[in-house]
């Protein structure tokens, strides 16, 4: 097993870039780069970092030079020879050739666009623009990068021993949440945690923590590169991404209010009928469950990522009630902010009602709260989200309204569109 301290120690001279493939990134968004390059290969987008959690002044923490060699070095990268043959020939979901050969040899020879940061009010501003293909795969290493960064310009003032006392804390922390996990039966859990890890090491660290703790409790990881090294499930289906561009591109209402619906009957038409989780609450799940077509009822489950869980949850189990589905038979998927305690209040709540299953971000790889003076190592909500699809900005509403993204009058018009009413603001935690 690596010794993390000694490591992040040996960080102080620029040992190991923070990315280190291409695959180092979500499953889920390989899936959608795929779908992407069929149906909207010469969409233009633009993303955007954005921090939620303003008082972490990341451009007063994070130095820009650094941040721009760990950018660069992401544009020099491309599949290796194992990438391609482990994607090509992997099974994924019961299902070999998940990726198709023109796809590939599109991946093979691709590399990322350029980028463009300025500082701003202590904030960094850190965009990327092009083709939508291309650019999406920004997201997560953008993400990964800045959160690393800020860890290790917490961790520089520290000395030998003192990091190995925070891990061997951290490492405590993590292990007690194992033990409190193990006894639930029929738990059914995957690391999410990718995009706002205290590192990748780390990442990787808790990941084998959860195989030999968890068993087959723990059943696969976000992360495709520590997938394939591990030799473990690759988990992941879709995005608010979709739905927010597809949604951009709409020339009147009605085709705004169809756009969620037609983001997913290409997602059917892409892959064959399998990987059918409906991810429904980009513009209230409620209002997307109501007007959705008889066919979205037959799918195999529910990702829920925003909102109250429970009251999600309800509400899906109702809805495939209405259909004449067997919600028994269904899989939901929670994914918003989790815990351990959500984790086990839901799976005593759900648990025989439906097929549960977590995705744990966060609070699985960055959960540091408590450990260093002042909680500087505390997590927080730093988001990458495409912000405009060919000129057009892009909105998010959520089921949690402190989630909502776009210019108010955009906002407004979706509210209306969508028929959304009044929501119950949360915290956004993570």
């Amino acid at each position: 097993m690596i010794d993390i301290a000694t490591r992040v120690y040996n960080h102080k001279w620029k040992i190991d870039p923070i990315i280190r493939s291409l695959i180092d990134t979500d499953f889920y968004k390989l899936l959608m780069c795929q779908s992407v390059y069929r149906y909207k290969p010469d969409t233009q987008v633009t993303f955007s970092l954005i921090n939620r959690s303003k008082n972490v002044r990341l451009a007063e923490l994070v130095d820009e030079g650094e941040l721009r060699e760990q950018l660069d070095n992401i544009r020099t990268l491309s599949l290796s020879r194992g990438e391609s043959t482990w994607l090509r020939g992997n099974m994924f979901y019961g299902k070999r050739q998940m990726f198709h050969p023109d796809f590939m040899e599109w991946f093979e020879g691709m590399r990322l666009p350029p980028y463009h940061l300025e500082k701003r009010d202590g904030q960094y501003e850190l965009t990327f623009e092009g083709k939508w293909p291309e650019v999406m795969l920004w997201e997560i290493p953008a993400l990964a990068v800045l959160m690393e960064l800020r860890s290790r310009a917490v961790l520089h003032e520290m000395g030998r021993f003192e990091l190995q006392v925070l891990y061997a804390r951290a490492m405590a922390k993590l292990w007690e949440k194992v033990e409190k996990l193990r006894p639930l039966d029929g738990l059914r859990i995957a690391d999410f945690g990718t995009r706002r890890r205290h590192s990748f090491l780390w990442q990787d660290w808790c990941v084998q923590a959860l195989q030999e703790g968890l068993g087959e409790k723990f059943v696969g990881t976000s992360n495709c590169l520590i997938a394939m090294r591990r030799d473990i499930e690759a988990i992941g289906t879709n995005a608010h991404e979709l739905p927010m561009v597809y949604a951009a591109l709409a020339n009147d209402d009605a085709e705004l209010a169809a756009a969620p619906y037609k983001v997913l009957a290409d997602w059917h038409e892409e892959h064959d009928g399998n990987l059918r989780i409906i991810l429904p609450d980009t513009y209230g799940t409620a209002q997307f469950l109501e007007n959705a077509p008889e066919w979205l009822a037959g799918w195999t489950g529910i990702r829920i990522d925003s909102g109250d869980p429970s009251k999600g949850a309800e509400v899906a189990i109702e809805w495939w009630k209405s259909h004449g589905e067997d919600p028994s038979e269904k899989l939901v998927i929670f994914s918003d902010g989790l815990d351990v305690d959500t984790v086990i209040n839901l799976q005593k709540r759900f648990a025989g009602r439906v097929k549960v299953s977590f995705g744990w971000g966060t609070l699985l790889t960055n959960d540091f709260r408590g450990l260093v003076p002042g909680d500087r190592l505390a997590p927080f909500s730093l988001v990458c989200k495409a912000v405009s699809a060919n000129g057009r900005p892009t909105v998010k509403l959520s089921d949690n309204p402190n989630k909502a993204m776009g210019p108010a009058d955009e906002i407004a018009r979706y509210k209306r569109v969508f028929g959304v009413g009044e929501q119950e603001a949360q915290e956004v935690v993570v």
